[in-house]
């Protein structure tokens, strides 16, 4: 296929040239016949000339002729370098292009586009052109009128940035944060900014516009600028300002244009120089804000007020224009008067209250209302809420006023006995809570205060807001009047019956109630008893068996041990509680101990006296047994430390005397010797126990687990040992323990001990309250 492709192009190649050849053939053979006949129509004498006669001749002109008349001609040349702009004159314009004579050995052809910026062109105009090069490859000058152009604009920018010169320029688009202007074909940015002076929110108004500008910024490597208008505004003002500044007085009234409002004045353009009028000196009266009087671009007259030269500022003022409202106050306006005015100011001590503008008196805290009660001039006042008053003082000269709004009616004071007696009953709206009382307003400048002891019977607050709110209607009961520093002394609790003196037959000293935890903090629970009553355990009091504290809103059983009718409190504690269960259990232990006792012995006189003597003689083994029960009754331990005897071996000891002594007994005899020694045999496991039983010694205020250990191998282990020995035996214990047991006092314990013994807990925990630490 590729060979046959090949051949193909081969032949269409032959076929090209031979076509080609025959062409070139009848060419030629029509030209020889053109020839021919232009010799024999145009044939003329001049055709015999021999043209070769001249070609030996030398050229008349010598070397240094020629090199001096090629020196002239050179000279009749400008030096032309690539880069630079040179003066072109335009020798013709034709067929679209313009021929240009920069005095060079041949001329530059230029595109008549180039010159649309200059329609009026024509032959003779001399143009700015740049060299590109002096010749191209078919020797041709190639110039260009659009970068000369652009680096001419550039020369003008980097000369008006260094030297200030002025620059024109049209604004062509608009772009983010300014416009784009065209500087002599060279795009520069111009800031928003620097448009104008004043702030210019509309750019599409200067698109198209020309306008002379000031270069501010240059960028050499990217050939970038930034020119400002509002520098040459500013430069024309500032000659302005220097001579308007010259001409200015104090107290020299000028004309000015409101150009910017702001929140502490306004600023106004007095003719090329900026003043400021502060809002204070805009009007005599008060305003909040330099809008409610001026508006933008409006003219007015303000007075020179001071001016500084240096730092080219000037203080305005408007008010000055007019005599102050003080000067011109009507005589109507004196002490006694009423007055109406809105309030402008508020202080803490008070609100100003302006009866004209430029006018105002101060309403004091204390003249608002007859009540004794703070009022709070912030939360009583509003701002621009009118007011009647009275005019309490006025002082021209140093132009100040007092009014009171409460001397407008009458002192309700002064009929106070009559309008609330004591003990009358009334309903009063709470105005106000303190941390020690409620204010309570009963009319319109009378009130008074509930001390929080005074608003329940039965319940204690610890702040006036577990009870009532602010606004809320409360009854009351006026219990005391003090009308010189007026005063009402107001209870609430006082509307009902008082219920302690039924509650002192309901929770007397000693009584058990179910109680709930209120509120629990580091020295105490506050717990709620039937009835509502709320009483108070101490932290020690409310510890439960398992050694916990309670928790709020768990219940419990306590046992009142103070009721204070006086003081309307009571003091209850779970811990005693506990103690009472432990005390009566072991008293119904030993009351048993005792009967079984008693029933032992009751039971072996009842046998001994069935005996037979003879028979009763022969068992006097029973003799020593009863020395020997007398001799186990329950005695003080020694102080020494003692082990008892095991209990078998008592038994057994005891057995063997019975046996001994009884070696043949009757029936009747034998049957009793197994009864008593089955009573016997109890006996003596009672009699082995008693020496073993110890007492909880830590409910010995100033004990602990590990002195009371100490204690009990020291031989004390019952509140009896405790209070038979002197304080110096347990002193001597704990010091032998170690100097760590040093600082401990047992001076009481032997008393507290005593009374524990005795059962006298109502007198020990009585004791131990008011002994801090157990210590005497």
């Amino acid at each position: 296929m590729s060979d046959d492709k090949n051949l193909k192009t081969s032949s269409e190649e032959e076929a090209v040239q031979e076509k080609s050849t025959e062409e070139i053939t009848v060419d030629a053979i029509a030209l020889e016949d053109l020839v021919e006949k232009t010799e024999t129509q145009f044939s003329t004498p001049h055709d015999d000339f021999d043209w070769e006669l001249g070609n030996g001749l030398a050229s008349p002109y010598t070397d240094e002729e020629k090199a001096e008349y090629l020196k002239i001609y050179e000279e009749t040349l400008s030096l032309v370098l690539e880069g630079e702009i040179v003066k072109g004159k335009v020798a013709s314009i034709q067929s679209g292009d313009v021929v240009l004579d920069i005095n060079y050995k041949s001329d530059g052809l230029l595109s008549l586009s180039e010159f649309r910026d200059m329609p009026d062109l024509a032959v003779g105009d001399v143009v700015d052109v740049y060299v590109e090069k002096q010749e191209d490859e078919r020797g041709q000058l190639i110039l260009s009128r659009r970068k000369a152009k652009l680096l001419k604009a550039w020369e003008d920018i980097v000369d008006s940035h260094q030297n200030g010169t002025i620059i024109k320029g049209t604004v062509v688009s608009k772009t983010k944060g300014g416009l784009i202007v065209d500087a002599s074909g060279l795009e520069t940015f111009l800031p928003g900014s620097q448009i104008d002076i004043k702030p210019i929110i509309d750019y599409d108004a200067y698109i198209g516009k020309t306008m002379e500008f000031k270069v501010v910024k240059i960028n050499e490597i990217i050939k970038n600028a930034v020119v400002s208008h509002k520098a040459l505004i500013e430069s024309d003002l500032a000659e302005q300002r220097e001579a308007i500044i010259g001409r200015l007085e104090k107290g020299q009234v000028l004309e000015g244009l409101v150009k910017n409002i702001t929140d502490f004045g306004a600023f106004l353009d007095l003719g090329g120089v900026d003043g400021l009028l502060y809002i204070t000196d805009i009007s005599w009266g008060r305003i909040s804000h330099p809008s409610e009087v001026l508006s933008l671009n409006q003219k007015i007259n303000v007075v020179v007020l001071d001016f500084d030269e240096n730092k080219k500022r000037i203080s305005l003022g408007l008010k000055q224009l007019q005599p102050h409202p003080w000067e011109v106050l009507g005589e109507e306006i004196q002490a006694g008067s009423t007055v109406k005015g809105k309030i402008v100011n508020i202080e803490d001590y008070g609100a100003f209250l302006e009866i004209q503008p430029g006018v105002e008196g101060l309403i004091h805290v204390s003249e608002v209302t007859w009540s004794n009660q703070p009022v709070n001039a912030r939360d009583y006042f509003k701002l621009g809420q009118e007011y009647d008053a009275k005019i309490v003082t006025v002082n021209r000269e140093d132009r100040k006023m007092s009014l009171s709004v409460k001397q407008l009616t009458d002192d309700p004071w002064n009929k106070i006995e009559e309008l609330f007696p004591v003990e009358s009953r009334h309903t009063g709206k709470v105005k106000n809570l303190t941390p020690y009382g409620v204010f309570v307003e009963l009319n319109e400048g009378i009130g008074g205060m509930v001390h929080i002891s005074d608003l329940s019977w039965i319940k204690r607050f610890s702040h006036p807001s577990e009870f009532t709110k602010i606004g809320n209607d409360i009854d009351v009961v006026i219990l005391d009047i003090n009308k010189d520093h007026r005063k009402l002394s107001l209870g609430h609790k006082q509307v009902e019956e008082n219920p302690w003196d039924t509650f002192e037959t309901v929770f007397p000293v000693g009584s058990y109630h179910e109680a709930t935890v209120v509120r629990r903090d580091d020295r105490g629970a506050i717990v709620q008893l039937p009835y509502g009553l709320e009483a108070f355990a101490p932290i020690k009091h409310i510890r439960k068996e398992d050694g916990k504290l309670a928790n709020v809103d768990e219940a419990l059983t306590v046992k009142v041990i103070e009721f204070n009718r006086d003081d309307k409190r009571i003091l209850v504690s779970h811990l005693r509680y506990l103690d009472d269960i432990r005390r009566e259990a072991d008293e119904t232990v030993r009351q048993e101990k005792q009967q079984v006792r008693k029933e032992t012995n009751q039971s072996i006189k009842k046998q001994q006296a069935k005996m037979e003597r003879s028979t009763l003689g022969e068992l006097a083994g029973f003799d020593k047994l009863k020395q020997q029960l007398a001799a186990d009754m329950p005695k003080p331990p020694p102080l020494k430390k003692a082990t008892p005897p095991p209990v078998e071996e008592k038994k057994e000891e005891v057995a063997a005397v019975v046996e001994e002594k009884v070696e043949t007994p009757t029936p009747v005899v034998e049957e009793k010797k197994e009864e008593v020694a089955a009573v016997v045999e109890e006996k003596v496991e009672m009699v082995a126990a008693a020496p073993s039983a110890e007492d909880d010694l830590k409910k010995i205020e100033g004990v602990g687990p590990k002195i009371e250990q100490l204690m009990k191998d020291g031989g004390l282990k019952t509140f009896a040992q405790v209070a038979a020995v002197e304080p110096q035996v347990i002193k001597d214990i704990l010091l032998a323990a170690g100097n760590r047991y040093k600082m401990h006092d047992p001076t009481s314990w032997p008393l507290q001990a005593k009374m524990a013994a005795e059962g006298k807990w109502d007198e020990l925990n009585k004791w131990q309250d008011e002994h801090k630490g157990g210590r005497m």
